[in-house]
């Protein structure tokens, strides 16, 4: 039929495999990844913070962020999905018009935040920047006796019975610039906002997509706030992770997404007053 759409299934793979090009080395170096071997000041007690649990753990941030706004773009594009929808085809199936759109809106959302995860994780990895409970989790052995002023360590080994067995949380130490919580709640939230206020219509209350964006974004800020609180991140960490988790939202809401898409310019020309006095006037005159 002449309004059928057809999708092909190379176009969902190519999607699916770029998508995994972004995902798949953030699990390579949260697995297999090696930080840059940063030294220290045994004098340098931004260093010396005790070690606190989160307060938002790593699984309620992934589970908050991606979750929202999967039930938002859920409901939304159902609910604003087009009476004269064109018809999908996909293996030779016709699928509803408002699911391949809920396809596109969160493939794009999911390839965003795999960007803002890896670029995160590369600074990281690359900078080293140890956090601010180093000291109570690893006890190095070189600042044991007595304190040389600007001496600077970059060979030592910790002595924390603790930790020391525990491979992932002595690798964590190193992985504090730029904070990964700040940056993915950011991003996620900053999203959430900006694609209620692009696609959110419902007119039933003229505050509540103001208040769910404003509550969103406050979240996120709540989150990078406990990262400095639990002496997780320093604070220059936090401030760097949350500038970059709102710079990719943007990037990707305005360049990726076809949120801020200008609609279609009408094929039906807008007359003047003046014109359409003229035209009624000629179409007497013709009939």
């Amino acid at each position: 039929m002449a309004n059928d759409v057809v999708v092909k299934l190379e176009k969902v793979l190519l999607d699916i495999f770029l998508l995994n090009c972004v995902g798949w080395p953030i699990l390579f170096l949260y697995l297999w990844g090696s930080a840059y071997q940063r030294g220290f000041f045994c004098d340098d007690e931004s260093l010396r913070h005790p070690f606190l649990e989160s307060t938002v753990p790593s699984w309620s941030l992934y589970v908050t962020g991606i979750g929202l706004n999967s039930i938002a773009m859920l409901m939304t594009e159902y609910l604003n999905r087009p009476n004269n929808q064109k018809n999908i085809i996909f293996l030779g199936m016709s699928i509803p018009n408002w699911i391949y759109n809920l396809y596109c809106v969160f493939g794009i959302f999911a390839f965003g935040a795999a960007c803002s995860q890896l670029t995160t994780d590369v600074l990281k990895y690359t900078v080293g920047r140890l956090r601010p409970h180093f000291y109570s989790v690893c006890l190095p052995d070189v600042c044991n006796g007595s304190i040389i002023p600007y001496k600077y360590y970059e060979h030592f080994v910790c002595t924390n019975p603790l930790y020391i067995n525990n491979k992932r949380t002595m690798k964590e130490i190193r992985l504090s610039f730029p904070s990964g919580h700040s940056s993915f709640s950011m991003y996620t939230m900053l999203y959430f906002a900006i694609y209620l206020h692009k696609r959110m219509t419902w007119d039933g209350s003229i505050l509540l997509k103001h208040t769910l964006q404003f509550l969103a974004v406050l979240s996120s800020l709540f989150t990078a706030m406990t990262r400095v609180s639990d002496y997780k991140h320093h604070w220059s960490d936090v401030l760097c992770g949350l500038l970059l988790g709102a710079l990719v939202a943007i990037i990707t809401s305005r360049c990726f997404s076809n949120l801020f898409s200008k609609p279609q310019p009408s094929v039906f020309k807008k007359l003047e007053p003046s014109e359409l006095t003229n035209l009624n006037g000629n179409n007497r005159t013709h009939v």
